[in-house]
C-alpha cells in the first residue's frame, strides 16, 4: 500500500521507528562504527526496518554488531478529531 504523505501513514497506524546500528568497519573489525536509521514503520513486525537490515547484510561490507530500536506512534485514533469550525482573528 502506498501513501502519499507522512500524515496518511500515521493515520493508518505507522509510527516513527529509530534504529541505532553498531557495525564493524570492514578493514578494522575491532573498531565499531555507529549509524542511525529512521523511518515510519508498523509495529510489531517492522517490515521497513527488516527490509533495510536485509539490504545491509546482502549489499554492504560492514558486518552488523547490534541493533537497538525504539518505536512511537505519533498520532493515535484518540488524538484525531474533525474540526467543525474555525475562528478568524483580525
Amino acid at each position: 500500500m502506498r501513501f502519499s504523505s507522512d500524515l496518511e501513514r500515521q493515520l493508518n497506524g505507522y509510527g516513527l521507528t529509530t534504529a541505532h546500528i553498531l557495525y564493524r568497519i570492514p578493514d578494522f573489525e575491532s573498531v565499531l562504527q555507529t549509524y542511525v536509521w529512521q523511518d515510519y514503520d508498523l509495529a510489531p513486525e517492522f517490515p521497513q526496518m527488516r527490509k533495510f537490515l536485509d539490504f545491509w547484510q546482502t549489499n554492504l561490507d560492514g558486518p552488523l554488531h547490534c541493533v537497538r530500536f525504539t518505536h512511537k506512534r505519533l498520532i493515535g485514533p484518540n488524538e484525531w478529531r474533525q474540526v467543525d469550525g474555525e475562528f478568524n482573528i483580525h
